[in-house]
């Protein structure tokens, strides 16, 4: 099959598996500067086409075929086949963005991160709202956090249901956290219940910090109305921002005379909201051209899978 050559300049990309993520992520590569999309695989060849003709790109069943033809590969098929599906690619040095979580054990996160490490391939982990402005905006102001609260809560999705809630949802606010405190977990507790699925569907974890930090996490699939929050206390500063609707709330104390209390002073930002996903590709395709570290490589996004299955193994006792 013959591919359009790509400029010097430009990165050759591919995207395996294009189901609902997948297929956002071909057009968003097809409309990069700078990027060439050579072509999208699914073992739907039919579902491949389609999403090649709206991309602009070749269709393949097969990824073995692309493997000697691109820079960079995304890689969005689920969880349990990211190392067979990613191995192939890191072993020749190919940049690969995985999205999350890294692999369904930490085995295979170590060795998905030893490959990439081994080959000289850059990996990035999908941990998309890192890219969330709103959370931008909040680590920026975040100095010593002492007490974090993490609300994620949705509706049930059908097309979620491979994995509990905690690799679906929870994993977010993990990773979050994780960067924000900057510091090892000591302790973790945790609770939750299947509901609608074989898996657990609603969960909670308290993550304590050898810092002293502490953290409360909660996440849902199965609630009747959408949240997303996280909420953040440090030494004379409270934040709180809610992800829907990009708003930062902002609490702090100014110094006062002596024998006076000090005043609390208070603040809402609005902020100017960006689309994540088209962030996250812009930034991995960055990484390529510069050969620098993503902002969550594979270290990070195994450190996230690591708490993620412990919280798991809290909640069902193995």
């Amino acid at each position: 099959m013959r591919h359009r050559v790509p400029p010097m300049n430009e990165v050759r990309v591919a995207v395996i598996g294009v189901g609902y993520l997948g297929r956002f992520h071909a057009l968003i590569y097809s409309r990069l500067p700078g990027v060439c999309l050579v072509g999208v695989v699914d073992t739907d060849l039919a579902r491949a086409q389609a999403v090649a003709t709206e991309a602009g790109c070749e269709a393949y069943r097969d990824a073995a075929a692309l493997v000697g033809e691109v820079d960079a590969v995304s890689i969005v098929v689920p969880t349990t086949a990211h190392l067979p599906v990613a191995g192939p690619f890191l072993r020749r040095g190919i940049h690969t963005l995985l999205e999350k979580p890294i692999a369904a054990t930490a085995e295979e996160g170590a060795e998905i991160v030893a490959l990439a490490e081994r080959h000289g391939a850059i990996l990035q982990i999908g941990h998309l709202e890192r890219f969330n402005a709103g959370i931008m905006a909040l680590a920026q102001r975040i100095t010593t956090p002492r007490y974090i609260e993490a609300q994620r809560m949705g509706g049930f999705v059908e097309r979620a249901t491979d994995v509990d809630v905690v690799s679906d949802l929870m994993i977010h606010d993990i990773d979050i956290i994780l960067a924000l405190v900057g510091a090892e977990i000591a302790t973790i507790a945790a609770v939750g219940a299947p509901v609608l699925t074989e898996h657990v569907d609603i969960a909670s974890a308290r993550l304590e910090f050898t810092n002293g930090a502490v953290a409360n996490v909660v996440a849902s699939r199965v609630s009747d109305r959408k949240m997303r929050h996280i909420r953040v206390f440090q030494p004379r500063t409270y934040l709180s921002l809610d992800f829907i609707d990009q708003t930062l709330d902002i609490a702090e104390t100014r110094p006062a005379p002596p024998g006076e209390r000090p005043e609390i002073v208070r603040q809402r930002l609005q902020i100017e909201p960006v689309k994540p996903l088209d962030e996250e590709l812009a930034a991995f395709i960055a990484c390529v051209r510069e050969r620098r570290r993503p902002l969550v490589d594979g270290r990070v996004g195994l450190d996230a899978l690591k708490v993620a299955l412990q919280v798991r193994e809290r909640i069902c006792g193995r």
